[in-house]
């Protein structure tokens, strides 16, 4: 049944580095709380939470999954995110559904490139956080040396809440009691600093016990989740999830102490849809007027499209009316689900801070707000990385062109770091995601889910065209062909702007040489030029146009004519103003053993990579933050493998824009050329 108030719910999601055992912990929890008969296994296939085909072959989790349990009279909604570099779209758009971030962590592996990454991600939004480490039970660990890393990583915040006992087989609480035998470390050690962390984040408290007042365990437990939500304790947690060692005490200190529902802001509501927008308070109340937010787009087999909701604020029924982002459009909820690995089962309400799933709502995209009252209600969402690595892709089968264009569109919706799009130059369908098994993933969704098949073509590198001096243009378009005639003249000016500010049309017309109407034609014809290039086929980026003088006939002028001299005066003046290709620039952070550390800087040099810092990990492991070309680095995951023999992991995401050197130019132009040639 779902919970009748918002203090009975916790909202977590799991986040990790992939193989730490996010699935299998949840796993252990739908098994202790008696929704599953048996304990699920991924490399069985059978667990609740990797219910599709892909993930089953795979045996790792490919998109978010959800569940729920009802333990100790509090109902637990989990969210299992993806753990590779390659999904983190899918882990960062499941944050938006959470209260608290649990980051689990390989007690053999230890702190992953994506651990660090993920935490980080979900400091950044607000979240609370606790660590799990599992696989205590694994042999030749070092469970010292892994807390003193979580420790030196994370900070002092990072307190156990318990410690491994009898090698491994089981915990012992470190909160409740100061006593006991632990596998390493010192239980009373544990509990007086835990204790004196919470007491820290509350002034009322610290005095008292300044003074020497005993705290008493309730009011410390009462303090527990404020003192997460300002990130002054950041529980640590050993399980051995497989085995469902320390499980049920991981889901009994979930529904004790963490954050409820509304304890944590999360990304502001505002009543536009620009930053400067008032800001709109919403309360976790069941009793106000219903709002909710999609966080997450995914695909049923059996019911659709289906919308994951959390629910801010009210209470929803099948009967409520709701409003969509700006007021405009409104419809019913129609039936209400929770979500159960793959099932959905259908409720009858839902209160604040529960997460629901909406079916048949092709209306609904990712971050939409849902409100009872008419007026504007706007959130973002966890911003996402941009995707960079890109495939060009035909159909494999003629006239599949329409089907693979809409299959593509739902699979966007459903992850924000995959994109579709048209060159117009090309006449290719492009695909961008993270890297290449993300979009081998999504190719091969498409074609389990709409039997569609592609071929690939190599990496597109998004080059941009832009201008590096001003100068000026002029076009003159005269035809006459018997009958009715076409004339325009145009002179113009561009400027180059500062990167990133985009396009610029402005008129600087004195008098009627060229009559206001026209204007709009002529902007037209700079724009054709804009979207595909004038020296290599690329976009052009950071111009400004100024029209500044031009000629008109009273009857043979008309607005094709204009369109035809605005594009070709404009092409005029960027071949005179030492027009440039920009390459974009990644930031790049690669995690290697240390003895790497010279073999990586050697390789970054030959791809045009500078070194930005470096900095020692626990383990002794290096990580390198690097910036180069993305043409230099789009198949670097090969090439680090070869390198490190398979222990360095890489993240790759857009910095910016600058000019390539004038040999690569030469280079991309010819290509360009040549492209358009064929």
């Amino acid at each position: 049944m779902p919970a009748s108030k918002p203090a009975d719910i916790r909202n977590i999601v799991f986040l990790g580095h992939g193989g730490a055992g996010k699935t299998t912990l949840g796993e252990a929890m739908l098994f202790a709380a008696k929704v599953t008969t048996r304990m699920g296994s991924v490399n069985d296939g059978t667990t609740t939470l990797d219910s599709g085909d892909l993930e089953k072959e795979r045996q790792h989790s490919v998109d978010p999954a959800m569940a729920h349990v009802d333990h100790a009279g509090k109902t637990i909604n989990l969210i299992d995110a993806p753990g590779y570099p390659d999904f983190i779209g899918g882990a960062l758009t499941a944050m938006a559904g959470a209260d608290t971030a649990v980051v689990l962590i390989s007690a053999s592996a230890g702190i992953e490139v994506n651990t660090r990454r993920l935490l980080k991600a979900a400091q950044d939004l607000g979240l609370p956080v606790a660590i799990v480490v599992n696989k205590i039970d694994a042999d030749n660990l070092d469970l010292p040396g892994v807390m003193a890393a979580v420790t030196e990583t994370f900070g002092g915040a990072c307190k156990p809440m318990n410690l491994p006992a009898g090698g491994g087989k089981n915990v012992v609480d470190c909160f409740a009691g100061d006593s006991g035998d632990a596998d390493f470390g010192d239980v009373s050690d544990a509990h007086t600093q835990l204790v004196e962390n919470i007491i820290e984040s509350d002034e009322e408290m610290m005095e008292a016990y300044l003074g020497g007042e005993e705290i008493p365990a309730e009011k410390l437990g009462a303090a527990f989740a404020s003192a997460m939500v300002e990130g002054a304790i950041i529980p640590v947690f050993f399980t051995a999830a497989r085995e469902s060692v320390g499980v049920t005490e991981f889901m009994d200190a979930a529904a004790k102490f963490f954050p409820t529902p509304g304890m944590v802001a999360g990304l502001p509501i505002r009543d536009g849809d620009s930053e400067d927008a008032e800001t709109v308070t919403v309360e976790a109340d069941p009793a106000k007027p219903f709002v909710g937010q999609a966080f997450k787009i995914t695909t049923d087999p059996f019911v659709g499209k289906l919308a994951w909701i959390r629910v801010l604020q009210g209470t929803v029924t099948p009967d409520t009316t709701y409003h969509l982002n700006d007021g405009k459009k409104s419809a019913k909820i129609g039936h209400l689900f929770k979500v159960q690995g793959g099932q959905t089962n259908e409720v009858k309400q839902a209160v604040a801070g529960d997460i629901i799933a909406l079916a048949k709502v092709e209306e609904i995209s990712t971050g939409d707000m849902m409100h009872i009252e008419a007026t504007p209600m706007f959130r973002g969402t966890p911003s996402t990385p941009t995707p960079m690595y890109s495939l060009a892709v035909t159909p494999k089968s003629r006239g599949d062109e329409q089907k693979i264009s809409e299959a593509l569109s739902r699979l966007s919706e459903e992850d924000p770091t995959f994109q579709a799009s048209r060159d117009n130059q090309t006449n290719e369908t492009v695909i961008s995601g993270i890297g290449d098994l993300h979009l081998r993933m999504m190719l091969t969704k498409m074609k389990s889910r709409f039997n569609l098949e592609v071929d690939t073509k190599p990496p597109k590198i998004p080059y941009k065209e832009t201008i590096t001096a001003p100068a000026d243009g002029h076009h003159r378009h005269k035809k006459q062909t018997g009958g009715a005639g076409q004339f325009g003249e145009v002179y113009l000016r561009v400027e180059p702007l500062e990167r990133g500010s985009g396009f610029e049309f402005v008129s600087e017309l004195f008098g009627e040489s060229i009559p206001r109407q026209y204007l709009p034609a002529i902007e037209k014809g700079v724009l054709d030029v804009l979207g595909g290039g004038a020296v290599a086929g690329y976009p052009m980026q950071d111009i400004k146009v100024a029209v500044t003088d031009g000629k008109h006939h009273p009857v043979d002028s008309k607005e094709v004519a204009f369109r035809t001299a605005g594009k070709y005066a404009f092409i005029d003046a960027i071949n005179k103003a030492k027009p440039a290709i920009l390459e974009p620039i990644v930031d790049l952070e690669i995690t290697v053993p240390a003895n790497y550390m010279g073999d990586i800087a050697s390789d970054l040099s030959g791809r045009r990579g500078r070194i930005q810092g470096q900095d020692m990990l626990p383990g002794n492991i290096a990580c390198i933050k690097a910036q180069a070309p993305l043409a230099e680095v789009m198949q670097y995951n090969s090439q680090l493998r070869s390198v490190t023999g398979g222990q360095g992991s890489y993240t790759m995401e857009l910095s910016h824009y600058e000019p390539v050197p004038g040999n690569v130019q030469q280079q991309i132009i010819a290509a360009g050329k040549k492209t358009q040639e064929e």
